[in-house]
């Protein structure tokens, strides 16, 4: 049953209905309330091809801020219907609250992404930023994330040690146990990573690590405060956007944006790409691409920013 803990609101039934009619596509049942995981599955992959990551509301928008109250979240997720999403800890925000709401037994946790997703030393780490969910099933917990972008987990993992899972054809996923001896000074402590691979004989890149300590809506006030406010930031710095692409109840590639670079992939390669060179031609990528739908209001938001596009 739906938590009645004062830390964890839960939708209404109404709300819940009607986050079901929106998800893409629509040819799968959404609602069987099984509570195992071929629902959780279905869920988390149709979420990743419905809602994209984003961090357009530090861009575009007047007040250039990100909320993570339930309700704002709601509104702007499915409420508004403008094909808005959200970046790490408003999706997974949004999407713990769905599954709790639900009925899904969820703790939500703080995870620390690797420099090198951001082209950085695979040795180095940087604070807490990232959020993710755990569920527990029948006694078994598998880490859910729908708020990583381009790279980030398609169905939910146990939380077993070296399990390799299918991604997108032809990556793969998989979660390592271990001490990071490049950051933990205690060789007692453990922390689960999160590693993908492009293709089978490549490399396994960590993207985040994490560990199962329960994390508050409070704890991600501080780290949202630091993500969208801080000139360090990448959020703060560049427009990022991804979406899943979907083909017969399969995941089979993604859209993405890098400031003024959109790029289509299918199977790890990029079929389509386009470089945006005015405000408006990003706008149209966004609408067409994305299926955002920005006001004008908030188009004139990115005005005099460092992330706009003047040509």
């Amino acid at each position: 049953h739906a938590s009645t803990h004062p830390l964890r609101p839960t939708y209404t039934t109404t709300q819940l209905s009607q986050y079901f009619d929106s998800l893409t596509p629509k040819t799968l049942y959404h609602r069987s309330h099984a509570h195992d995981l071929d629902e959780l599955t279905v869920l988390q992959q149709h979420h990743l091809t419905t809602f994209p990551f984003e961090n357009l509301s530090l861009h575009y928008s007047p007040t250039h801020t990100i909320s993570l109250d339930v309700d704002v979240l709601y509104k702007k997720f499915v409420g508004d219907n403008r094909g808005r999403g959200g970046y790490c800890m408003e999706n997974n925000a949004f999407f713990g609250t769905v599954l709790r709401s639900m009925g899904f037994e969820v703790t939500s946790v703080g995870a620390r992404v690797c420099d090198s997703v951001d082209g950085g030393d695979e040795k180095g780490y940087g604070g807490f930023s990232h959020m993710i969910n755990i569920v527990t099933l029948k006694g078994t917990k598998y880490m859910v994330d729908v708020g990583f972008g381009g790279n980030g987990p398609t169905a939910p993992l146990p939380l077993q040690d070296g399990l390799i899972h299918n991604r997108i054809y032809p990556s793969g996923m998989r979660l390592i146990y271990s001490n990071i001896e490049s950051i933990h000074t205690d060789p007692t402590q453990c922390v689960w990573s999160f590693q993908v691979r492009q293709s089978e004989g490549e490399r396994w890149q960590t993207q985040y690590c994490f560990t199962e300590t329960e994390f508050l809506p409070q704890d991600y006030e501080i780290m949202n405060f630091w993500t969208s406010r801080s000139r360090k930031s990448i959020f703060t710095q560049s427009i990022l956007l991804a979406k899943m692409v979907m083909e017969k109840e399969t995941l089979v590639g993604s859209l993405t944006m890098f400031n003024a670079e959109a790029k289509r992939r299918v199977g790890g390669e990029v079929v389509e790409s386009r470089t945006c060179q005015t405000e408006r031609e990003r706008v149209e990528v966004l609408r067409e691409w994305f299926g955002i739908r920005l006001t004008e209001e908030e188009e004139k938001g990115i005005e005099g920013l460092a992330t706009e596009l003047k040509g």
